[in-house]
């Protein structure tokens, strides 16, 4: 569930940068449309919620059963972990005035030697996660961006807008269209 959450968060953080270049890009090309002296009349605009896209893409359902596949014989193996450093350090409290000195430092240094494992072990993991996390999620991107393109060609528009828009109307949100143009395509 942590990961989960883990993935939602840098997800969040991706839009929250693609909001940054997009808003730049949108600037852009409106100051090059008004230069020009464009008539909006002529312009087919659209609009695409791509974190709603982002959310129910079959692909990103995909991809996150992928990573739990994955990842979760790791993720098990550090709870056990987790567990057997629990039970020893019980058993160091339970039993550590009955214990003889060089029985209690064992078990002391025992208990040590395994929490410095399993520290750079879950570290380990998080860093392998987060890079096939990253990995999907590039992958996920990528596909958006093909089906909003395809969908912008297929459909003639001048202009596909995303984040940082503060309204659009439900005739020029293709939000829809895009995720049934990126359930067709194949992974």
């Amino acid at each position: 569930m942590d990961d989960l959450r883990r993935v939602l968060l840098i997800v969040q953080i991706i839009l929250l940068e693609m909001d940054v270049i997009m808003k730049k890009r949108i600037s852009l090309f409106l100051a090059l449309l008004f230069i020009a002296n464009v008539s909006y009349a002529e312009l087919k605009i659209g609009f695409v919620n791509v974190a709603k896209v982002l959310e129910k893409a079959p692909q990103a359902e995909k991809a996150k059963k992928r990573l739990e596949k994955e990842f979760s014989p790791r993720d098990k193996h550090l709870v056990s972990q987790g567990k057997e450093i629990k039970t020893l350090e019980e058993k160091l409290a339970r039993d550590a005035s009955v214990m003889g000195e060089s029985e209690r430092r064992k078990l002391e240094r025992d208990i040590i030697t395994k929490k410095r494992e399993a520290k750079r072990a879950q570290q380990e993991f998080s860093e392998d996660f987060n890079m096939r996390r990253n990995e999907e999620l590039g992958k996920l991107q990528r596909r958006i961006l093909e089906a909003i393109r395809a969908l912008a060609k297929d459909e003639k528009f001048d202009l596909l807008l995303t984040e940082g828009v503060i309204y659009a109307s439900q005739q020029i949100d293709v939000t829809a269209q895009v995720q049934e143009k990126l359930a067709s395509l194949t992974d």
